[in-house]
This record gives structure tokens, C-alpha cells and sequence, in this order.
């Protein structure tokens, strides 16, 4: 199956960081945030990706791209470690991209795709979204969705109240313990207004139906083709959509703070950083505080996650 990552997002609640480099590119742990991504696509079968990018993204070809220069300044120092990943790197999928021309929201970025698509189901997981799982969450949703009939099958998961007029919220009723039949989308509503707290959590398995739909949707009051709106055109129209209950994490880098977050908890989850991160942390709380037991609160819920992210600097 091949997979889409919409990356042409301005990143404006990131300025001044994004005036000279895409969102997607921020670091989190030891690497960019869209590596995370590109990597959960392959882990889940994926070969053939498409990077939808937009004006001044240019960093994120250029970091899947080979580095000729830098790969012979590590060979003739030496530096094989280094070599092999940036070879690794390289080596991930075959990588393509195309430009969204103006931003004019995720579902115009979606249509970009529909040449590379062809008539065949897909998966896209936004380039803000990482997802942490035994099994990855995309691979949890594929599975589903040839299960399905290859119905068109999105993750959903549990949001705050204080969020949801930050996504795309289904009403839906429960065919199983993870799996929900959708009956109405709605991006963004007022929390007062929203039909439920299951909100879409940025990956998603797509039909390839989802194109006309895209292009029979009207733009919002913002100029945008929202992918949300033609989810709910989809269902209008008796297309049969699900909303899968995955198992994992999602952190969503879309705010500077939950980049932080994001960060934060996913060092932890490094064997060689978590103590030393720890002490630090009790060190800037302060002794007297209790800080020792948080600090071990922290460690149980970073290891509770069950992963094995100690070695990926093996794994590229």
C-alpha cells in the first residue's frame, strides 16, 4: 500500500523557529519529526511514499535525499557508524514528492496525491503526527481496513474537552471494542456543539473514492478543502467509513508545547538519557517536593509504553 504524509503546512504557531525551517523538521529526540512518520509508514509495509510539501520545504527533500559530500567526509574519517545511517536514511522507501501550490488545507493536499494513487486504497498519516506502538498504529489500521472490505478506516481516539474544537469529531456507534461505524464528521466544532469526544487522530486508510468527494467539497470560511468535510460527503453518499480505537500513543507536535512534550517523553524512553534526564528534572523541582516519586512515576509510564525505542539508533 502506498502512503501519503501531507507536509506543506506553514507552521505559523512555531515562528519564529519555521521563518527558515519546516515544522516537520523540528527535532524530536535525535532526529526530524517527519523521520518518525516516513519510519512508522515503512515499519507498516509501505514502499512507495508521497511527501506532500509546500513553499520553503525544501530541508525535507534534501534530509531523504543522499548527502554525497557528507558521505565521503565520513568515509575518509572513518566515521562508519555515521555513514550507515545516513545511508539508512536514504535507503528508507522510495520517496517522492509534489508541491502543494497555496495552502489551501489538508484535503487539497490529499488531492495532490491522486495521480500517484491511482485507484487503490491508501494510507496517509499527517507529518505533525507521531504515533508510538508495539504494533504501529498505521499497520493497526491497514489490518483493519482489509478486514473491512477495504473500507475506508480512520484512527480515533478520546480528546480533552478543552480540545476539540482542535479536530475533526465523529458521532459514531460502536461495532466492537475498536471499532466504531461513523455516522457524521464535523472539523472543528464548538465543544458545546460537538457530537461526541471521539476525535480523528491523523492516520488514516483512504478508499480511493475519497477523491471525488475532495473535489465536489466546498472550501470553508478560510479558503480551505477540509478532509474531514469529505469524510462526512462519504458517508452522505452511503460510502461506508470506520473509526478504529488504536492501541499506542499519538503525540501531536502541533503546538510548541506539545512538541515539548513530545520530546520530553520520547527521550525517556531512551535507556542511555532516562536516568540522567530524570536527575535533572528532580534537581530543577526541587528536593522536599515529592520529586523523587514523580520521578519514578515518569519512568514507569515512559517503560509501561512497551517499546523498544533504547536501540533505535540501530534502526534508523
Amino acid at each position: 500500500m502506498k502512503a501519503v504524509i501531507p507536509a506543506a503546512g506553514l507552521g505559523t504557531r512555531f515562528l519564529p523557529l519555521t521563518k527558515e525551517q519546516p515544522k516537520e523538521m523540528l527535532p524530536v529526540v535525535d532526529r526530524p519529526a517527519i523521520h518518525w512518520v516516513v519510519e512508522e509508514a515503512v515499519r507498516s509495509g509501505a514502499r512507495d511514499i508521497l511527501i506532500i510539501t509546500g513553499r520553503e520545504k525544501r530541508a525535507i527533500e534534501d534530509y531523504f535525499d543522499a548527502s554525497y559530500k557528507l558521505n565521503y567526509y565520513l568515509r575518509k574519517n572513518g566515521d562508519a557508524r555515521g555513514l550507515e545511517t545516513l545511508e539508512m536514511i536514504s535507503r528508507m522507501a522510495n520517496i517522492h514528492f509534489v508541491r502543494q501550490r497555496e495552502p489551501r488545507g489538508l484535503g487539497d493536499a490529499i488531492l495532490q496525491a491522486e495521480t500517484y494513487v491511482g485507484d487503490e486504497p491508501f494510507l496517509v498519516i499527517l507529518g505533525d503526527t507521531i504515533n508510538v506502538a508495539d504494533i504501529p498504529v498505521a499497520l493497526q489500521l491497514i489490518e483493519t481496513h482489509r478486514a473491512l472490505d477495504e473500507k475506508t478506516v480512520v484512527a480515533v481516539e478520546k480528546v480533552a474537552q478543552e480540545k476539540i474544537s482542535s479536530y475533526g469529531i465523529v458521532a459514531a456507534t460502536p461495532e466492537s471494542a475498536h471499532l466504531l461505524r461513523i455516522q457524521s464528521l464535523v472539523e472543528k466544532p464548538d465543544p458545546k456543539d460537538a457530537p461526541s469526544d471521539w476525535g480523528i487522530s491523523g492516520t488514516y486508510v483512504l478508499a480511493p473514492e475519497i477523491f471525488g468527494c475532495l473535489r465536489e467539497t466546498f472550501p470553508d470560511r478560510r479558503g480551505e478543502i477540509q478532509l474531514t468535510d469529505a469524510l462526512q460527503m462519504m458517508v452522505r453518499k452511503g460510502e461506508p467509513v470506520f473509526g478504529y480505537i488504536f492501541d499506542g500513543r499519538r503525540y501531536d507536535i502541533g503546538t510548541k508545547l506539545d512538541w515539548l512534550k513530545a520530546h520530553l517523553e520520547l527521550t525517556l524512553m531512551r535507556e542511555e538519557f532516562r536516568e540522567p534526564l530524570i536527575q535533572l528534572m528532580m534537581k530543577y523541582l526541587g528536593a522536599g517536593h515529592g520529586t523523587e516519586a514523580e520521578g519514578v512515576q515518569v519512568l514507569d509510564r515512559t517503560e509501561s509504553l512497551g517499546l523498544a525505542l533504547h536501540d533505535a539508533d540501530d534502526d534508523v
